[in-house]
């Protein structure tokens, strides 16, 4: 399967010396860690990887930029090779093109709920500025004929209220960021699992996969931390951790404001609660002995850190998250078992799950207002629309659910009559 690696490349630029042509570094302090696309047979997709470049030489794009579109393009490598067709394959049936082809497998990964719609849109986006560059740059040929362009009209206000008509060209190929019609969407519109299969899950974990996933799992679903956080834990965030008064829980600080700083999305600081008896099985882990042989393998940054790969590294990083790789193995064995829930299951599914369970405990002891301020603050919540999608997402489900038993009840001696 295609993979995505990194190089270091130092800029460099063409100069006469001596009647000869040499490089030289155009910055001897910049040097880019510059991501790369590999086929599965180890050769390099080349014509992306110039690409890559040249948004960063040519287009003066965000090295952040760069890394989001080729972890697209890393996508849509990988369906090719899964599909067995080459990225050049555009047939005279339409229906039969690559880029055709792999739109209608977005839509569909898009309305199963494997993909985001916001994800699908920005994926068949960044594709299409790639073959638009190769085609500007004649590394596919002009005369295939890949989409067909629309001019697009689209009003923009502007600071004074304003408001004024721009034209874009748009191709029949993108996918407008559209939300499907189903119950309401939760945080990047993944949806929460029932407590029978969050069992489920962690029974598996606890068998199949490494203590450190299954710690992480029970993180997500009883702390509802992102996995970006949970992976930059320290030992100083445990030993830190302040009981919370008649409560079997204790709260640890997490943000860049907490001691010692953990990564946050938004780069929101708070206290999120966490049950004693995880608390208690996190910290028999940081002194084991597994954990301490991966920590004498670790630099001195990272040797704080409650989770560390075998080879002393960060689970997640910049360039890689091993998270991806376990749970993408996890899967694989629960789809293999029957566990039916780990079908498209993603990490931050836990957090979905941890919030909505949180939501409806706290709605049944305290006013909706107290309950929303509650979650918000226990989630890190940016805002509190965020936590609103929740008691939204409990209603709309508990009326949908009542709907569903009126249904039943009301025809099911219909579909028992003998036809």
């Amino acid at each position: 399967m295609a993979s995505l690696e990194y190089i270091s490349y130092s800029p460099r630029l063409i100069k006469v010396r001596d009647n000869n042509l040499v490089w030289e570094e155009a910055n001897r302090n910049k040097v880019i860690n510059l991501p790369q696309i590999v086929w599965s047979d180890n050769t390099t997709w080349s014509e992306v990887n110039l690409w890559a470049l040249d948004q960063i030489i040519t287009l003066n794009r965000s090295i952040k930029t760069v890394k989001s579109n080729m972890s697209h393009l890393l996508a849509y490598a990988k369906w090719l090779e899964s599909e067995s067709i080459k990225w050049w394959y555009f047939p005279d049936r339409y229906s039969e093109r690559c880029l055709t082809l792999f739109r209608g497998f977005l839509i569909n990964c898009r309305n199963t709920g494997e993909i985001a719609p916001s994800t699908t849109t920005q994926r068949m986006n960044a594709v299409i500025k790639f073959y638009k560059w190769a085609k500007e740059k004649e590394l596919i040929s002009s005369d295939i004929k890949m989409w067909e362009e629309r001019v697009v009209g689209i009003k923009v206000t502007n600071s004074f209220g304003f408001e004024q008509s721009l034209r874009i060209i748009s191709t029949d190929l993108a996918i407008p960021n559209r939300s499907i019609v189903r119950t309401i969407h939760l945080e990047d519109g993944l949806l929460p699992v029932s407590a029978s299969a969050i069992k489920n899950i962690l029974s598996l974990a606890s068998n199949k996969a490494s203590i450190e996933l299954t710690l992480m799992l029970k993180l997500g679903f009883f702390t509802g931390i992102r996995i970006g956080s949970i992976t930059d834990l320290k030992i100083g965030t445990l030993k830190n951790s302040i009981t919370i008064p008649g409560t079997e829980l204790t709260g640890i600080s997490i943000g860049p404001g907490a001691r010692p700083p953990v990564n946050t999305k938004f780069g929101v600081s708070g206290t999120v609660p966490i049950p004693d008896v995880l608390l208690g099985q996190l910290m028999e882990y940081s002194v084991s002995t597994r954990r301490l042989l991966r920590q004498s393998q670790a630099t001195e940054e990272n040797q704080d850190l409650l989770f560390l790969t075998r080879y002393g590294n960060p689970y997640q990083s910049e360039n890689r998250s091993v998270v991806n790789v376990e749970m993408h193995r996890l899967r694989s064995i629960g789809v293999k078992e029957g566990v039916k829930v780990l079908q498209g299951f993603h990490f931050h599914r836990t957090r979905a799950t941890y919030a909505t369970e949180l939501i409806k405990v706290a709605l049944s002891y305290m006013p909706v207002a107290e309950a929303i301020q509650f979650v918000k603050e226990a989630c890190l919540h940016k805002d509190e629309s965020t936590t609103m999608q929740y008691i939204k997402f409990i209603e709309a489900n508990k009326m949908i659910s009542e709907a569903a038993n009126s249904f039943t009840e009301a025809f099911q001696g219909l579909i028992l009559t003998d036809v």
